[in-house]
């Protein structure tokens, strides 16, 4: 398969005032187009700033990104971020929100009723039709993240890179959204990346898991393939075997061979 996105023997290093902090050592990781990667670890192991560098809102101290054969040198349409803030204005309607972006990235060459056609879709797409006039205020916690995942998927991304887009939710509005992206990505075909603290959401959307090791220096520690067909269902999955198989492997990995270790005191 096409590698995607390839990641370089890359270093990032921050400068603070407080000295020199190591986040990421020697990361090097290929994604293939239309391919579904997870990234998991403790806290601190540099997941988001693995993302953000994907994502060009992070430049590295050393090594190479590319996307599509191209350095990742700045932010781009054809890399969407879904953080796990929402991030819509709150002035605007859903429909305003998601628009905005629209003429962003399609103004200059498209009219404006084939951008609010864009609009529309995106929001049907994701079972927000129904609320395109409302504002955020007026919605749930859940369907803000819907709206969020609209906007970047109406943008017709490459890339689609989500920073725990579920995390802040509860377990079965997680679980509903979860099953709406396994739906998304598959009429989409999406190339995905996708930083999340829980094991069993990575064992359910993932192609593979790239499991961190802790940081300071955090660097890839295991890459795991999942081999689950799709599409799939998270009942039938529940006693599967394999499921079962993968959903151990992680846990081993973050809880037995690279248990989080405290920060200690300099």
């Amino acid at each position: 398969m096409h590698n995607y996105i390839q990641v370089e023997s890359t270093e990032m290093v921050f400068h603070t005032k407080k000295g020199h902090f190591h986040a990421l050592s020697n990361i090097n990781l290929s994604v293939a187009k239309g391919e579904f990667v997870t990234l998991i670890g403790h806290s601190g192991c540099g997941k988001s700033t693995l993302l953000n560098l994907v994502a060009g809102l992070l430049l590295p101290t050393s090594g190479t990104l590319l996307c599509d054969n191209r350095e990742i040198a700045s932010p781009g349409p054809e890399r969407a971020v879904v953080f796990q803030n929402h991030s819509l204005l709150p002035w605007l309607t859903c429909f305003e929100n998601v628009y905005l972006a629209v003429e962003r990235v399609f103004g200059a060459t498209e009219a404006k009723a084939k951008l609010k056609q864009r609009t529309q879709a995106a929001l049907e797409l994701v079972g927000m039709g129904h609320a395109m006039s409302k504002r955020p205020h007026e919605i749930s916690g859940g369907m803000k993240q819907r709206v969020g995942i609209a906007r970047a998927l109406a943008m017709e991304p490459k890339v689609l890179l989500l920073d725990e887009p579920f995390g802040a939710l509860d377990a079965l509005t997680r679980a509903h959204l979860q099953d709406e992206l396994l739906k998304i990505v598959q009429r989409t075909h999406s190339t995905v990346v996708m930083v999340t603290h829980d094991v069993d959401e990575a064992v359910l959307l993932s192609d593979r898991i790239v499991m961190m090791t802790n940081g300071p220096a955090a660097t890839i520690g295991e890459i795991l393939r999942v081999e689950l067909a799709r599409p799939r269902n998270r009942v039938e999955l529940a006693e599967d075997p394999a499921y079962v198989h993968y959903r151990k492997e992680v846990l081993d990995f973050l809880y037995t061979r690279h248990g989080h270790v405290e920060e200690q005191a300099a």
